[in-house]
């Protein structure tokens, strides 16, 4: 199988304790994955790390040609391949609060990317129109609700086209209508061949759209396959404790 992502034997250390302790991960085109695992697992890093934002002391990233390795974080000159194959929306939408949405979406590919400005604005609204918030594309980030700027955040993310999607949480400040709508965005980018990473802890919302569920537990993926057999019958306890605060969790900004 040809991937999209794949990640090998990463491992990220901060003084004596490894936060991941030899992570391997792959996410195929078109694939909706799920990273899970208990708050304080690793989740987060492993994005991080992905991105280019987090060194990892071992191992290996790599995303269609463009590869990381061991070390320090490289500087952006050298990145300008990963940037262009992986996008990543935080589990805060992390808008530029003094821009609108549309100079928001925009920024990237005309400032980073060199696209012409009529080029990126004709894309950036062709992608908030797909995702249902062209009507705020002169709004300001304070004006919107907290699913509206994560609608934004993934218009920006795939404002450069990339292959690869990673997010932090998503559902984390939605009520169970809205984290409907953001699966079935999410199942309608893999069907464009994107590959999708996810981490989550959340059960329902991993089961009821991704593919694919790795569980990770002490720096390490303990258990991984199919979202309907990891989840539905566990054969780890890292997975078992999961399930145990399934629903537990309530949006921290629910929207009306």
């Amino acid at each position: 199988m040809t991937h999209a992502l794949e990640v090998r034997g990463l491992r990220v250390e901060r003084g004596e304790r490894a936060i991941l302790a030899g992570v391997d991960l792959d996410v195929a085109p078109g694939e909706v994955r799920a990273l899970m695992g208990v708050s304080g697992a690793g989740k987060s890093t492993v994005l991080r790390a992905i991105v280019a934002l987090q060194p990892f002391s071992a191992g290996r990233v790599a995303a269609g040609d463009a590869e990381l390795g061991p070390g320090p974080v490289p500087p952006e000159s050298r990145l300008h391949a990963l940037r262009r194959r992986v996008g990543m929306v935080f589990q805060g939408p992390s808008l530029f609060e003094h821009l609108t949405v549309l100079e928001n979406v925009t920024l990237a590919p005309v400032h980073a990317h060199g696209w012409a400005t009529e080029r990126a604005t004709d894309v950036a609204q062709r992608l908030l129109t797909t995702l249902g918030v062209a009507h705020r594309a002169h709004a300001r980030p304070a004006e919107l609700s907290g699913g509206e700027a994560q609608r934004v955040a993934i218009a920006r993310a795939l404002a450069p086209d990339p292959a690869i999607l990673l997010m932090d949480e998503p559902t984390s400040a939605l009520d169970p209508a809205r984290r409907g709508a953001l699966g079935e965005s999410l199942r309608r980018l893999a069907r464009e061949g994107r590959g999708l990473l996810i981490a989550t802890h959340d059960v329902d919302f991993a089961e009821a759209w991704a593919d694919r569920v790795a569980v990770l537990a002490d720096g390490r993926i303990v258990e991984d396959g199919p979202a309907a057999q990891v989840l539905r019958a566990p054969a780890h306890q890292a997975t078992r404790d999961l399930l145990l605060h399934r629903g537990e969790d309530s949006p921290s900004d629910p929207e009306s």
